[in-house]
């Protein structure tokens, strides 16, 4: 086990022993999972969405994968509470070839790398009191609006990456904001955190040109309004935010480090990570502080009086000013979901529409930039979502945190560690049911086209097609058995043609401490 790791347990899995001892005097229900996960693909990497919205678990073209996960949840219905768990996962996957520049040979040369044999998936400990909540470790982020298992992926905390480690505080689900008797709630949350990819960063990077940067930090925050959720029709608006910051970037020319750019660390920096736009003056980046990306985010739904729920939502993205101020066409993602109130046929359905294309516009100028000119005109575009000319792209371990529908640079074999196809649009859908009280299906579909990025465009656009036909089997006999099998498929260039499969076994049960 890594330093890294070791570390990780004795900060968090020490207070969570502790915190069974206090409470050994009474009852605590313990939920544990285990599960078994085989997949096998025809091209180097898994499908694309057999590895999509599955926090970063599961990337490689082979894999044989064991998990076992423990944790304990908060009772939302107390006024004091506490919770946590942890996640092991471990195995054999297969290694994809990269690029790497040998300096001596004067070429590049194959650079395979796959994934940590065993790792620390989550380790956290969380509490609450009343509606206020705080918790510390590493713990899945998910979509605050969007529907995981059916959607795309949210813009910003789409659950395709794994979890960042760090501390985090916020409201426990809506709560209602006095004096408006129910009829306004909100919810929200910020933490700041370690995202722990600098080895893999490294591990991957081609050491050719560019820059690579490791050990820097993470801020993410949401806000949100709705109305009552007892009313036939709901509204809810709010907004996403978070920063990359901190840490070292190298750049290289030829093979060569050429120079070393060390971001600030200090008060003002975390600060400046949470309010953007304040100005950060360091000698990696003059204008703000860090990488900047966010959304604001409006749903509309209404309940038919059979429980039957259909929802509108949007999401519009911003890298900077010009996307805040809503300067960048119809960027963004349009998606409808339908729901039932039980299980049948047609469980529910999301039907989306990405746009990535206008990016504010093409050209960037800011005199801002270019000290001494005497033009003062200014063009604020070219926001080349995801990328930012101080840090390695909006991703953990090569996957996207924000929507995986934009390729990932993990499968950028050229060891470039950034977004290369961000200038893009395309149509997602996915459906799910019950074929019997037993059997579970779920249909995902795309198609996408990419133009390349802002500053890079290509002659030649790309395009993809994916499928995704998954059956899952929970026989009534044995509770808490799980096998899922799914079929994934690729057509095109972006992702390459790739078909492959999957099986997993998993176990869940809890047991009672105490009395």
């Amino acid at each position: 086990m890594s330093r890294k790791m070791t570390s990780l347990c004795r900060r968090v899995c020490l207070p969570l022993l502790a915190l069974v001892a206090i409470e050994a005097a009474g009852e605590v229900t313990i939920d544990y999972e285990a599960s078994l996960t085989a997949n096998a693909g025809s091209y180097t990497t898994a499908p694309y969405y057999i590895a999509s919205n599955r926090d970063g678990t599961l990337t490689q073209r082979y894999s044989v994968l064991a998990s076992a996960a423990a944790w304990h949840s908060m009772d939302t219905t107390r006024r004091l509470s506490y919770g946590f768990g942890a996640e092991l996962w471990g195995g054999y996957a297969s290694s994809t070839d990269y690029e790497k520049w040998d300096a001596q040979a004067g070429t590049m040369v194959t650079n395979p790398q796959h994934p940590a044999r065993v790792w620390v998936q989550q380790a956290y400990v969380e509490g609450k009191y009343r509606g206020v909540m705080a918790s510390v470790g590493a713990r899945r982020l998910a979509s605050p609006i969007l529907n995981t298992a059916l959607s795309s992926g949210d813009l910003i905390m789409s659950a395709n990456a794994r979890p960042p480690i760090g501390a985090r505080a916020g409201f426990v689900n809506f709560q209602n904001i006095p004096f408006t008797r129910g009829w306004v709630q909100i919810t929200g949350e910020m933490g700041y955190y370690r995202l722990g990819d600098g080895k893999w960063l490294e591990n991957h990077y081609n050491y050719y040109n560019n820059y690579v940067t490791t050990g820097y930090w993470f801020n993410y925050k949401n806000i949100y309004f709705r109305t009552n959720p007892t009313k036939p029709f709901v509204f809810t608006i709010g907004a996403q935010a978070s920063c990359q910051f901190a840490g070292d970037q190298r750049f290289y020319e030829k093979g060569v480090n050429t120079s070393t750019v060390k971001m600030d660390l200090n008060a003002k920096a975390f600060f400046r990570a949470l309010v953007a736009g304040s100005g950060g003056g360091n000698s990696g980046d003059h204008f703000v502080e860090g990488n900047h990306v966010g959304t604001w985010d409006v749903i509309l739904q209404y309940r038919f009086k059979g429980g039957h729920v259909i929802k509108g939502y949007h999401q519009r993205l911003w890298e900077d000013g010009s996307g805040i101020g809503w300067c960048n066409g119809w960027d963004g993602l349009y998606g409808i979901e339908y729901a039932a109130p039980g299980r049948s046929i047609v469980s529910g359905a999301v039907v989306e529409y990405i746009d990535f294309t206008n990016q504010s516009g093409s050209i960037h100028w800011a005199p801002v930039d270019h000290e001494g000119t005497a033009l003062t005109d200014e063009a604020t575009g070219a926001d080349d979502y995801y990328n930012n000319y101080s840090y390695n792209g909006y991703h953990n371990h090569g996957m996207s945190i924000g929507s995986p529908f934009v390729k990932s640079p993990l499968y950028n074999y050229n060891g470039v560690m950034r977004y290369s196809d961000n200038m893009m649009r395309g149509f997602h859908a996915g459906i799910t049911g019950y074929i019997t009280s037993e059997l579970q299906y779920r249909l995902l579909g795309s198609y996408r086209k990419s133009w390349g990025r802002p500053f890079s465009p290509r002659a030649v656009p790309l395009d993809d097609t994916s499928l995704l036909v998954e059956a899952v089997y929970a026989p009534a006999r044995v509770a808490g058995l799980r096998i899922t099998a799914q079929l994934g498929i690729d057509r095109g260039d972006l992702y390459h043609d790739n078909t492959g499969g999957l099986v997993s076994v998993s176990y869940h049960g809890n047991l009672t401490l105490g009395k």
